[in-house]
């Protein structure tokens, strides 16, 4: 699903937040990216992406080498990906039905289709019966259910997530992991990226550590 060959990112100035990263990640697997602060792990997910390009070497998404690929084939591409991030950016002047809603809705897909995909979605994140509240009136772990949703309302092969625990209490951040672990037993390739060492430590899936840069030899 995602193959990485001497991946490296530049930045003007001379920083280098990538260095020669490559690995490979199988269609249906769940891994995490870690390593401390700074270390190149959202680097890592942008490029993955479509996001930013990499400066040099080689990055292919289920078989699309990514700089051979139009705009226009990456936009398309990124659909099939449900992104998360720490920050769930949910927009706060429309409800949570409207929220989650709102890639198949840029997707022109029929109302009758978002409105069974939305409440579906919703049921597996635990937040059925919440449709029509606003999302400032949710609590951190349910605002953050709510972008989980939106990720993968359009059924992703991938989903990114950018330390998608960062902002919760250990509780709640259990309970987003498990979210996360429930798709990948549906068969969607997860690869999430976390500083939280504790969180994942006793979980069975493969680590790539990232250490200024560098890729340290991955492990379970």
């Amino acid at each position: 699903m995602i193959r990485a060959e001497h991946l490296v990112k530049k930045y003007p100035g001379g920083h280098e937040a990538l260095v020669g990263v490559s690995f490979h990640i199988e269609r249906g697997e769940m891994s995490f990216v870690t390593g401390h602060s700074g270390a190149g792990k959202s680097t890592l997910l942008r490029l993955i992406a479509g996001i930013e390009p990499p400066t040099r070497g080689r990055l292919s998404v289920d078989g699309h080498n990514l700089a051979r690929l139009t705009r226009r084939q990456r936009t398309l591409l990124r659909r099939r990906m449900g992104l998360v991030f720490q920050d769930p950016q949910l927009l706060y002047d429309r409800n949570v039905f409207d929220n989650v809603a709102l890639p198949l809705q840029i997707a022109n897909r029929r109302p009758r289709e978002i409105q069974g995909r939305v409440r579906a979605v919703l049921e597996k994140v635990g937040l059925g019966g919440k449709e029509q509240l606003n999302p400032r009136v949710l609590s951190g772990g349910e605002q953050q259910r709510v972008g989980i949703a939106r990720a993968v309302v359009s059924k992703p092969d991938l989903i990114l997530a950018d330390e998608p625990t960062g902002n919760l209490d250990p509780d709640l951040a259990r309970e987003i992991m498990d979210l996360f672990r429930a798709f990948n037993d549906v068969g969607v390739t997860v690869l999430i990226a976390t500083h939280d060492i504790y969180l994942i430590e006793a979980l069975p899936y493969r680590r790539l550590i990232l250490d200024h840069g560098r890729l340290r030899e991955g492990r379970s």
